[in-house]
């Protein structure tokens, strides 16, 4: 079996990433792991807040016993983003935004705190109908992100053991 130029160029590259230390967020006895199923998140009223909470749990789990309450800040915004020559608006820009703060269910100290922006967008060209359902899904899909976004941070962090 023969290797391929970018097969061998790849191999300094693995070699790097296993020197400094990389190791998969949920091997055994990594930090993600010992997220899961531990994290009590805030009760949110908002349809954005539910929507951001629903793919925290589907990701981490929902937890019995909690180690660490999870609060939310969530803030969004629209600006139009295309305007046509008539001055209608053709597309909207969504920006959101989550201040989280982490904090130890025992102690009750905050052992992580910070915000994850994001943006998506949407169109408004079509019918009303269609423009009502491009709008639900941009928030939708922003607060995917947002989730990723976060759970990215939390599974990162250094957490006390």
């Amino acid at each position: 079996m023969s290797w391929s130029r970018r097969s061998l160029l790849c191999l300094p590259l693995l070699a790097a990433v296993a020197a400094c230390g990389f190791t998969p967020v949920y091997g055994p006895g990594a930090q993600g792991r010992g997220l899961l199923n531990s994290i009590e998140v805030q009760e949110q009223t908002s349809r954005e807040g539910f929507l951001l909470v629903r793919q925290l749990e589907e990701r981490l789990g929902r937890a019995a016993d909690p180690q660490y309450q999870l609060t939310l800040d969530i803030t969004t915004s629209e600006a139009g983003l295309a305007v046509d020559p008539a001055g209608d608006i053709e597309r909207f820009h969504v920006v959101g935004a989550t201040s989280y703060a982490l904090i130890e269910t025992v102690t009750g100290e905050t052992v992580l705190s910070g915000q994850v922006d994001d943006f998506t967008g949407y169109s408004s060209s079509g019918s009303t109908v269609a423009t009502l359902a491009s709008r639900r899904d941009a928030y939708e899909r922003l607060m995917v992100i947002l989730a990723d976004e976060l759970i990215v941070r939390l599974q990162t962090a250094r957490l006390p053991s």
